[in-house]
């Protein structure tokens, strides 16, 4: 049974889609103005994992992504650089989507639709709440009149009196400080469209471009419908973007929930400190792949579970490359394990791994515990290694289930997706990396720091030590 922590409710809950075994979700996606941040990339990680989960689980998913190409921040910064803001957003949307290929992010995710495909859902969503009395026409610009919206703070918990503190973007036009744009009037050079409203008796021709908050909902009631499952999102989200979904789909269609789940992931600060420009520690999934493989970068993010901030720095990337190093070095040992049949090793390996197999799925079931489930995998794998290295064999098939459980779970988390573990090794060249261990826990590092070099000398492995183990590689 799968439990998840719903926000909403602020409560842990039974995951139970809304038509059986089909999981509708949708992320908020990224706005491209500039290249995506390793903060992205932790919160893309998140919920690719938890859509592999219920994929694992059997569900038929289909994951949305919104791509935001028409905002204020694409408009500003195509103007700083003298750019059509359409071609400034085309680029960085490729770059995203490379970005996201480079972390096996994309392939989880069903389709990346573009706001500016949208507008005439997002024009019949705002017909609708002018209808329903729920907007109001000023000049070219629509608005959302939040006090008519009882239930607006649900989702983020604030009281409506202390709105104004956060976010609120100031137009006298408003009726109140917290209504919120559905439509923007037109300004000089930026990207706009007309459409026709009915208000009252009147039709009126407003030119411009939708608001941030609604090409989301005009976005999933016209792939979803007006309700579907789960939402997920980065935790700074919740108010006021997400907040202004809830209120635009519920009023508009009428129907609650608008979404059953909602899923949101902590930030990932650097060093301690909120990323931003300012403070010159923005930094880009592209420079951080420039130095570590993307299996490291997603071990770092599931170490931390997905509801809780992660702290990155030079050092937690770094432990979690040579964590992962260490899962493939030790995986490679015991698939190198000398095969024959060995009833009481079998044994072993196959309750091992019916236990880890148990455990991790016990974890992930409990609101996408990747942490306790990524110790489960570190824990399993070194007992396999040590079981390959007591000298004893392995029958193929038992070794090959053990294998493909491991690899199977791994996957899950976008880990263990590479096939280098299979590489063989010598017999010589596993008895001396054993050896070389039997050695250092005997602190007889004279000894042991020969065989390294025998192994870079005669075989090219270059050995090295870390926190969870040996890791070895064929250079």
């Amino acid at each position: 049974m799968l439990k998840v922590y719903n926000t909403l409710t602020r409560s842990y809950e039974e995951f139970v889609p809304m038509n059986d075994g089909r999981v509708k979700m949708f992320v908020c996606g990224q706005t491209v103005y500039d290249d995506a941040h390793i903060g992205h990339a932790k919160t893309y990680i998140d919920f690719d994992i938890v859509a592999r989960w219920l994929r694992h689980k059997g569900y038929d998913l289909t994951y949305l992504q919104n791509i935001t190409d028409v905002d204020d921040k694409i408009i500003a910064r195509a103007k700083e650089r003298g750019m059509d803001p359409v071609e400034l957003a085309r680029m960085y949307e490729k770059r995203f989507l490379e970005d996201m290929d480079s972390l096996g992010v994309r392939n989880s995710v069903s389709d990346y639709p573009r706001s500016h495909d949208y507008i005439e859902p997002v024009r019949d969503q705002i017909q609708l709440l002018l209808n329903n009395g729920y907007a109001y026409i000023r000049d070219n610009d629509v608005f959302y009149d939040v006090s008519k919206f009882a239930d607006y703070t649900k989702l983020s918990g604030m009281k409506l009196e202390d709105l104004e503190r956060h976010r609120i973007e100031p137009d006298e036009r408003k009726k109140n400080p917290y209504d919120f744009s559905l439509w923007k009037g037109a300004k000089e050079g930026e990207p706009s469209w007309e459409i026709s409203l009915r208000s009252g008796w009147k039709t009126v021709k407003l030119k411009g471009r939708p608001g941030w908050h609604i090409e989301d909902t005009a976005i999933t009631a016209t792939i979803f419908g007006p309700q579907y499952d789960l939402h997920g999102g980065a935790h700074e989200l919740i108010f006021p973007h997400q907040t202004n979904e809830i209120a635009q789909a519920e009023a508009a269609f009428g129907k609650k929930p608008f979404v059953k789940y909602w899923l949101h992931s902590g930030v990932l600060n650097i060093k301690g400190q909120k990323m931003s420009k300012s403070l010159k520690n923005f930094i880009t999934i592209r420079s951080v792949l420039e130095r570590n493989t993307r299996e490291a970068i997603r071990l770092m993010v599931a170490k931390t579970h997905y509801r809780k901030e992660l702290n990155f720095t030079d050092d937690t990337i770094k432990e979690a490359q040579r964590h992962m190093d260490y899962l493939y070095s030790a995986l490679t040992v015991f698939n190198n394990m000398p095969e024959g049949s060995n009833e009481g090793v079998d044994s072993e390996v196959a309750k091992l791994t019916r236990e880890f197999e148990d455990d991790f799925t016990a974890a992930m079931d409990d609101d996408f515990n990747t942490s306790l489930a990524l110790s489960k995998l570190t824990i399993t794998i070194n007992r396999l290694k040590a079981i390959a290295e007591s000298g004893s064999s392995i029958s193929r098939p038992q070794k090959d289930r053990a294998i493909s459980t491991i690899v199977k779970m791994a996957n899950t988390l976008g880990l263990l997706e590479e096939e280098t573990y299979r590489q063989k090794l010598p017999d010589e060249v596993r008895k001396l990396i054993s050896r070389r261990e039997a050695l250092r826990s005997q602190k007889n590092f004279a000894e042991s720091d020969t065989i390294r070099d025998r192994l870079k000398s005669e075989f090219g492995i270059e050995v090295e030590d870390t926190e969870f183990g040996t890791v070895w590689y064929r250079r």
